[in-house]
């Protein structure tokens, strides 16, 4: 990963000392401090906590990370495992390309870096799925290296301490909290230093700095914060310009046949990737008026002969970048077929939709 560093003027500029001090004093005493993935230096560790922590809240992701560390304990056990099983242990926590991602980034450190995460920030940026805040909380947790965080959390910080009235997305905003992220480090360099101002920044965004329920009364910055003092706290930081929503449409097909419900392999890119839905319809992009029983009986070919189908009531579900309209139709079979291995069916019994991990 190749970045421009800033001019040591421009450091200097928005260099403040008492901030990182502050932050640190702050986590030390009202941080927390029992997370499962916290005090260790172990970078597996510390990096699938990272990975599952991306969009996803701290409560949610406790659970899954002590799950996925007693099936895959070390980087060696993850990048030996089928991607399937990874996908499925990840099941439930959404945004999936993380965990295609994070398979592939542990097979890439087990035959590049001899099952060694990189200490070097830059160098862990290489890898599949981590960015450079994420390589940099890795990188500070793991060897106390001094280098910026700028997580969504961190963002709002700076934005509401420094009064940035601009959306913290924007490229050229973004880019100017880097500089600043990367003045406000501190300077003391001892391992401890870094694990505490990293985490207490990750602390303060998390539970006081919220983005709807702001503690101010408990913030160590809020003397020096600017929304804090011109009262424009939930203002800040500025929403992204609006856009209209796209809507997408999929008809899909609930077969129960025996007490088994079939289900099909998604393609590894697009959206629940690698996982197994219920067969989609190939093709079917417009809203729906009606499927046709040809259209259905083709789709089901390989699986059985169709009896009949009914349409059932639409569903919707919400993504991050559009809103998907499912038309779900109940279909029975007259006769079943043998399911060749690469068919991407399978039939699973109803008992064990549940227990599936």
């Amino acid at each position: 990963m190749k970045r421009i560093s800033p001019s040591a003027g421009a450091l200097a500029e928005l260099a403040d000392p008492e901030f990182s001090a502050t932050v640190i004093r702050w986590q030390r005493q009202h941080g927390r401090h029992a997370l499962p993935w916290q005090n260790t230096t172990d970078a597996y560790r510390i990096w699938l906590s990272e990975i599952m922590l991306q969009q996803t809240q701290v409560v949610a992701v406790i659970p899954y990370y002590q799950r996925f560390l007693q099936r895959f304990p070390d980087v060696a056990a993850l990048a030996a495992a089928p991607v399937e099983e990874v996908m499925a242990y990840w099941s439930g926590l959404g945004y999936y390309s993380r965990a295609r991602n994070l398979h592939r980034c542990a097979q890439q450190v087990v035959a590049e870096c001899a099952g060694v995460f990189p200490a070097d920030p830059a160098r862990l940026a290489e890898l599949p799925g981590i960015g450079r805040s994420t390589a940099a909380a890795i990188a500070a947790f793991s060897h106390g290296a001094r280098a910026a965080i700028l997580d969504g959390n961190v963002k709002r910080v700076f934005a509401r301490v420094f009064g940035i009235d601009a959306y913290p997305g924007e490229k050229k905003i973004e880019l100017a909290m880097w500089r600043r992220a990367d003045a406000l480090l501190p300077d003391e360099r001892q391992h401890g230093a870094m694990v505490a101002y990293t985490q207490g920044l990750m602390d303060l965004g998390a539970t006081v700095c919220s983005r709807s329920r702001p503690a101010c009364a408990d913030c160590p910055l809020r003397e020096r914060c600017v929304a804090h003092r011109d009262g424009r706290v939930h203002e800040l930081p500025a929403r992204k310009p609006k856009k209209t929503t796209p809507e997408k449409h999929a008809a899909m097909l609930v077969v129960i046949d025996d007490g088994e419900v079939l289900l099909q392999q998604r393609p590894a890119s697009g959206i629940w990737g690698g996982l197994l839905s219920l067969p989609e319809i190939e093709g079917f992009t417009a809203q729906p008026t009606q499927v046709s029983e040809p259209a259905i009986a083709q789709t089901l070919a390989d699986v059985g002969v169709l009896a009949e189908s009914a349409s059932m009531p639409t569903l919707a579900h919400g993504f991050t970048h559009f809103r998907l309209h499912i038309a779900p139709y109940r279909v029975r079979l007259q006769k079943r077929l043998y399911l060749a291995a690469q068919s991407g069916y399978v039939w699973l019994p109803l008992a064990r939709l549940q227990a599936a991990p």
